[in-house]
């Protein structure tokens, strides 16, 4: 992750003899969760009871920042309006002893020093302007929800974040931020989701008829008005010809008093004669399987819905509450003869009280029963611990698992107790023992650390 080091190291503040007012920089204030990425204000202080018109307030962002979002949280103003680099807001009218105040989020896109120059200007007078450095430095990469892929001698790895969050690596180890698929939110997302934050989540990435289909969740914290969305390209290197993401819209979705189930957390796999099946899910109902046209876009007609796992859920819980049945992000892993059902247990994203743990089971046709090593069927409450969380790693989970030049990976994320509960990368090796279950590899796991470079 960029994380911050510095704070505000230097602020303008300037109050005229004619038109008193202050311009102020408050944060960056510390490490937004799940993305990444850098969030402050910019307040302009009217220290008079005369009112001031015709405001501009301008954030020059440095090349090596990317504006996310930028809200006016003033009434009587304009904007944001951006060019290049600049943002620029129009304050007409700003009211005696009144403050304006301008929240700004920024990804940044490399390590070091980043210089960030606000101006206020207003007819008539000169100009005023404040400044703040933070730096940001390598570190273990900061991720939700990974997702990786490999196209030629890149490792691509998709997260959750505003836009679908990627970085690049030509080992694993060594990442370098990819910038962002979407440039902006879907069309269609707030339509979906009226408490969506620009954040899309849970990306799942496979590659189909020369194409790449990245699969993703649009939906809020605790509701499950939520979609499946897709996006499509022909590649995953930015720098190559024809590169461009094409969302395709919704794929599937979840509607609030009809659904007992919850449209996140997609996966994609193939059963035997490569017909394509989307696993998904997040408590509720918990973890369910729909079969897809060829087309990879849409659902197979006549609908077939199964439940692979799910947990505890009484009957008397509102239909509108996910409830207490801690299951979600399904990942299905064929190996031999079976086909692996690994899904998360538990609650992601609260740092250092995430108790996520990652819980198998398999079965020999796709569409279960998946039953853990006891034979408990999951779709009853089953699930052997794979792994959880210990006095190092509040909580592990939101995996993917992929087979790479002859060796098993499980890609994840985990809460590390020495960093404050800030959710990291995690990959390990799996092997299998003589009954043919999945063992974490403890030694590569033990050694394994993700570094941001420029």
């Amino acid at each position: 992750m960029l994380v911050l080091l510095a704070g505000l190291m230097a602020v303008g503040c300037r109050v005229s003899a004619a038109i008193p007012l202050s311009l102020h920089i408050i944060g960056p204030g510390g490490r937004d969760i799940i993305t990444g990425t850098l969030s402050y204000e910019v307040d302009v202080v009217n220290q008079s009871s005369s009112p001031v018109d015709d405001a501009i307030v301008t954030d020059i962002l440095p090349g090596t920042a990317e504006l996310v979002s930028a809200t006016n949280q003033y009434a009587g103003g304009t904007g944001p309006q951006v060019n290049g680099t600049n943002v620029v807001f129009t304050i007409q009218r700003i009211n005696g002893s009144g403050t304006v105040r301008l929240r700004l989020k920024i990804l940044p896109s490399a390590v070091g020093p980043i210089t960030n120059v606000v101006t206020l200007s207003i007819p008539m007078d000169d100009s005023i302007a404040a400044t703040n450095v933070f730096t940001v430095r390598s570190t273990q990469l900061s991720i939700h929800d990974p997702a990786m892929a490999r196209e030629g001698d890149t490792y691509y790895l998709f997260s959750s974040g505003p836009g679908i969050m990627f970085y690049t690596s030509p080992d694993m180890i060594h990442w370098r931020m990819g910038g962002r698929i979407f440039s902006d939110e879907p069309s269609w997302a707030r339509s979906v989701a009226g408490r969506f934050d620009g954040r899309e989540w849970a990306p799942d990435v496979s590659y189909h008829n020369g194409e790449y289909y990245l699969y993703y969740a649009v939906s809020a914290p605790g509701e499950n008005s939520s979609a499946i969305g897709l996006a499509v390209n022909k590649t995953l290197n930015p720098s190559a010809p024809g590169y461009q993401w094409q969302d395709e819209g919704i794929v599937l979705r979840s509607i609030p008093n009809r659904d007992l189930w919850n449209a996140i957390d997609p996966n994609i796999i193939m059963d035997n004669d490569g017909t394509p099946w989307m696993d998904f899910g997040s408590f509720w109902g918990g973890i369910k399987l729909v079969k897809l046209a060829p087309d990879f876009k849409s659902l197979a007609r006549p609908e077939r819905w199964y439940s692979l796992a799910k947990q505890d859920r009484s009957v008397l819980v509102d239909d509108r509450s996910p409830g207490p049945a801690q299951i979600e992000g399904p990942f299905i892993f064929r190996k031999g003869d079976y086909y692996y059902l690994f899904v998360s247990m538990g609650l992601c994203c609260r740092g250092e009280n995430s108790t996520y743990k990652i819980a198998v089971g398999r079965a020999t046709d796709l569409r279960g029963p998946y039953l853990d090593k006891d034979g408990a069927d999951m779709a009853s409450g089953g699930g052997s611990i794979l792994l959880a969380g210990d006095q190092n790693w509040a909580g592990q989970g939101g995996c993917s698992v992929y087979t790479l030049d002859g060796s098993d990976y499980v890609v994840f994320h985990g809460y590390e107790m020495a960093d404050a509960g800030l959710q990291k990368l995690r990959i390990a090796k799996l092997g299998w023992d003589t009954n043919n279950w999945p063992v974490i590899d403890k030694n590569f796991l033990g050694n394994y650390k993700s570094l941001v470079v420029k």
